[in-house]
């Protein structure tokens, strides 16, 4: 993090850096020295306290294999390649594997200075509505460091449906007749409409994807609405 004006911005970043378990943290010319007391950084104390302090980026990335910066691009006419968030942290974790890899952070107020960004390989933004208006720091290094880790399989369609047994064919017709027979009583069902309304209801409870563990459990609530509709 690079000339950071707030402290509190210092110790969300801590924070996050805990969250998603990124222990290094190295802080270049803070404009409050007393920033290791951040009250923001809840449950990340320790990191805190531990944050190396360097006069310069050059000291602070000398090191590193890859140096990445971040920016809201906005007006300024940047040198570097420029990558999404999305893309840019796969690279990041590439990168890894070759070792160190600073990511960069800048002030609040100007972000990363040309000379800051000359150090960098490339630069990487989140993608919001309006490229002019930058992010919160502190929710920015959040944001970065929750892509980094993340699961891309967990956002695969069906990734968690795939884990749970569908009810079975009878067991959804049986839900299918309760539900009719309680829409009938109940007097939502019309004589004139009443084929058509069964096959709407049919395919509206198929399309609920009831699992064999939810049948039994909507079969009981529906026999209890039709119980307590004959002793009212």
């Amino acid at each position: 993090m690079v000339a950071t004006r707030n402290p509190l911005n210092i110790g969300a970043a801590a924070r996050a850096m805990a969250n998603f378990g990124v222990s290094q943290l190295r802080v270049v010319n803070p404009y409050d020295v007393a920033f290791r007391e951040a009250r923001s950084a809840v449950g990340a104390a320790a990191l805190l306290r531990a944050a190396e302090q360097y006069d310069s980026v050059a000291d602070a990335v000398s090191d590193c294999r890859l140096v990445v910066g971040t920016t809201a691009v906005g007006h300024r006419e940047l040198q570097h390649s420029i990558r999404r968030l999305e893309y840019g942290a796969r690279l990041i974790l590439r990168g890894l594997g070759r070792g160190p890899v600073a990511l960069l952070f800048g002030s609040e107020k100007f972000g990363l200075s040309n000379d800051d960004l000359s150090h960098c390989h490339w630069l990487m933004r989140i993608p919001t509505v309006s490229q002019n208006l930058s992010m919160n720091l502190g929710q920015a290094v959040a944001l970065c460091l929750y892509e980094l880790a993340r699961d891309p399989a967990a956002a695969k369609p069906n990734a968690v449906r795939q884990r749970v047994t569908p009810a079975r064919a009878g067991e959804i017709e049986q839900c299918t007749r309760l539900l009719l027979e309680v829409l009938g009583r109940g007097g939502y069902t019309k004589p004139v409409t009443a084929v058509s309304t069964e096959e709407k209801v049919r395919r509206l409870v198929r399309r609920l994807s009831i699992s064999g563990r939810d049948a039994p459990v909507l079969l009981g609530m529906l026999r209890q609405i039709l119980w307590k509709l004959d002793h009212p």
